[in-house]
């Protein structure tokens, strides 16, 4: 049993991730971020059992029996629990079950929404100075129990009462603890999709905040904090106050490369969505590869133009026993930083970087190292442009061109990421070449999305290349990169936002 956290992926342990990337079999919530299903092994089994407070997927019993069953079967089971497996989340019924089936578990615990809200909203829970004590509350309990049990008088003199699951009964709840002795002017805040980008905080007091949630249409999942720390978060309300907090930015590289830009993004608060349009592929056939690796003796410089082309050569050169010394005779030249930071986690530290991060700018810087006569060797994707190689051949190089990898297109976009688009929540798409553009495109053809008719939705281009591709479609972007990296992608996009 693994505690998902409250809903930022970065909040799962990394005890969590160790045991999700082993799984055979997840068994998740609804309050379980989709994102850390991609810890888990493509072959593993992902079972959605999400509980709302009108609609089980499974009831109780039948995910207890779900449990046992897939246990008993041999599978090595992650049971995905929003929060903190025993707060709450009925993960002590699920273990007794387990136990009565005399089937092994363990509990990996998890930051639980009440930290996490106040962390999030910069509300300190606890205050030397106004709140020495602290009770977590359910504001949903056992309907087949009878009477509540929550003894609100206690409450009343705790210093910071928090409820969970509570937007339902907000107002019987804050007039319960007014009628326990809570004084009516006691600050009190809703803080709702904690740690989430759409995160949102609304304070008030105990008399005012029931109508102010109607006023701002607060909907579960929301946490409600009572007490006088409650009025000190405005000030310290540092993730709603990140530059890019509300917006939702579709990221469309390769998941892999996608990887650092979400992050990147995420950081400033955005709401990633990935939607990778191109996937890479090996060559059809290795053999002009494996022919230029064999001759590398042969090569003055071998030159790299994308982090696609180094790992893609890298993964050849393990298949034949290969490292890095094939290229001790050779100068390296790289296009960009990224191609770059590739080639030195393998051990290699490029020669040459243009000042440009273009095709053409590594052109002009290659043809000022004169290289007339010079081997050179080119390893790129199917789709690279000629004016490199041709541009050194006018040099007088010797040019040997060979593909590396392919950049195919996937089947269809990712449902998350067309969902998003056709319910208008997308603010910002980011393409990283000219084949993300291309690519995107066509996936969106058959769902009728037209970016051109959408100008809520700004577009950020990785440089011009990608930006000339935009133009020609009938678009403009609102951001380019410049450099053409991905920390001026980010900070272009934070530009514009200003």
């Amino acid at each position: 049993m693994v505690g998902a956290g409250p809903g930022d992926p970065g909040l799962l342990t990394r005890e969590g991730e160790r045991w999700l990337s082993q799984a055979e079999c997840v068994v998740y919530d609804r309050l379980a971020n989709p994102a850390l299903l991609d810890l888990a092994p493509d072959s593993a089994e992902r079972i959605y059992v999400g509980k709302q407070p009108d609609r089980h997927t499974l009831s109780q019993e039948k995910i207890n029996a779900l449990l046992v069953e897939k246990t008993r079967a041999g599978l090595l089971v992650v049971r995905l629990k929003g929060g903190d497996p025993l707060i709450f989340g009925r993960g002590g019924e699920e273990a007794d079950e387990l136990i009565a089936a005399g089937q092994e578990f363990r509990i990996v615990p998890g930051v639980t929404a009440s930290i996490a809200a106040g962390a999030y909203a910069g509300i300190s829970l606890t205050d030397r100075r106004c709140a020495t004590s602290l009770a977590l509350v359910t504001g949903h309990e056992d309907p087949d129990k009878g009477d509540s049990t929550v003894d609100y008088k206690a409450l009343a003199g705790i210093g910071t009462v928090v409820f969970y699951m509570g937007v339902g009964r907000l107002a019987a709840i804050c007039a319960a603890l007014i009628e326990a002795g809570k004084p009516a002017t006691t600050p009190a805040a809703l803080v709702e999709n904690a740690t989430r980008p759409g995160q949102r905080t609304v304070p008030g007091t105990l008399a005012t905040l029931p109508e102010l949630a109607k006023t701002h249409n607060v909907k579960p999942p929301a946490l409600l904090v009572v007490g006088d720390v409650a009025a000190l978060g405005a000030e310290r309300n540092w993730f709603e106050s990140l530059p890019l907090h509300g917006k939702t930015i579709l990221v469309t590289r390769t998941r892999r490369q996608g990887s650092r830009l979400a992050r990147e993004l995420q950081s400033r608060g955005a709401r990633i969505i990935e939607a990778p349009t191109i996937a890479i592929e090996p060559p059809n056939r290795w053999t002009m590869v494996d022919s230029a690796l064999a001759q590398m003796e042969s090569f003055d410089w071998v030159v790299f133009t994308s982090p696609n082309g180094v790992e893609s050569t890298w993964g050849r050169l393990d298949h034949l026993g290969l490292d890095a010394r094939v290229f001790a005779g050779s100068q390296i030249a790289a296009v960009g930083p990224g191609t770059a930071a590739a080639l030195q986690t393998h051990g290699l530290k490029p020669d040459l970087l243009p000042e440009t991060f273009t095709a053409a700018g590594l052109a002009v810087a290659l043809t000022h190292e004169k290289i007339e006569n010079a081997h050179m060797l080119l390893l790129r994707g199917d789709l690279a442009q000629p004016q490199l190689h041709d541009a050194l051949k006018q040099a007088g190089a010797c040019v040997r061109d060979v593909v590396a990898y392919r950049t195919v297109r996937p089947e269809a976009l990712r449902q998350d990421a067309l969902d998003a688009l056709t319910a208008g929540e997308v603010d910002w798409i980011t393409f990283s070449s000219s084949s993300t553009v291309e690519n995107f495109l066509h996936l969106t053809a058959h769902a009728k999305i037209d970016l051109a008719k959408t100008p809520q939705i700004r577009l950020a281009s990785i440089g011009p290349v990608t930006t000339e591709t935009l133009r020609q479609k009938g678009l403009s972007p609102t951001a380019e990169a410049n450099p053409h990296t991905i920390d001026a992608l980010v900070a272009a996009i934070l530009a514009a936002e200003k």
